[in-house]
């Protein structure tokens, strides 16, 4: 059987990413560094020059367990960090927005965050951040409203680029992404996935007919 790797975590720092990889296999949890810099084309359209490009892969059964060896490992991190580190000079509501979406911030800013406020007097109790957290799994896994200049792209280029309309049409039905805990969700919600495969087909279509008219006029033109 083969295994499956999703993306754990993103990277823009090869260097970083590989420190991670490794603090990683010391917690005998089994990952690579897959590094995609060069790569120039995303269905979605999402992807800019400004996306980390770098990623750890894991198996999706490992995803919790990677999660907590980065925190217990961070934790024992913070009693080093500078006093200049940004994190500091945090609000108390900046600091919260952080533990309420530390799969934006990283671990070791998810953990800092908690220490800053604990400090402050503010401590957010054990049951509140799991509250947090699981909000935030539920936000997450709620499908996405797919943009309606996506949509009209989609339906534009079925009629001219029947190509890129597929790609579009297939990208808005099976588009998925990984959650904190290593299951897969469809990205958007079902009636944009109907209408990505409404594109999808029309565009097929399209293709099929473009493809038996060429060779309509390919038999016409060697009868003459």
């Amino acid at each position: 059987m083969i295994e499956t790797y999703l993306t754990f975590q993103k990277f823009n720092d090869i260097e970083l990413a590989n420190e991670i990889a490794e603090r990683l296999k010391q917690n005998d949890i089994e990952c690579f560094v897959q590094d995609n810099q060069g790569k120039f084309f995303e269905p979605s359209f999402a992807n800019n020059s400004f996306e980390p490009d770098i990623a750890i892969k894991l198996k999706p059964d490992d995803f919790i367990k990677a999660n907590k060896a980065l925190e217990d490992y961070y934790k024992k991190q913070h009693d080093t960090v500078d006093k200049d580190y940004d994190l500091f000079e945090f609000s108390d509501n900046e600091l919260t927005e952080i533990i309420s979406k530390p799969d934006e911030w990283g671990n070791f800013d998810y953990q800092l965050a908690q220490k800053i406020l604990k400090d402050r007097g503010k401590e957010i109790k054990p049951d509140t951040v799991q509250n947090l957290k699981t909000q935030r799994f539920d936000e997450l896994s709620t499908p996405e409203k797919a943009s309606q200049l996506l949509i009209f792209a989609g339906y534009f280029f079925v009629f001219f680029g029947a190509v890129i309309g597929i790609i579009i049409g297939w990208s808005l039905y099976s588009s998925k992404k990984t959650l904190p805990n290593g299951h897969r969700v469809f990205v958007y919600r079902n009636e944009d996935r109907m209408r990505g495969s409404r594109i999808l087909l029309m565009g097929t279509i399209v293709i099929v007919l473009a493809i038996i008219f060429r060779l309509i006029l390919l038999f016409r033109s060697d009868d003459f």
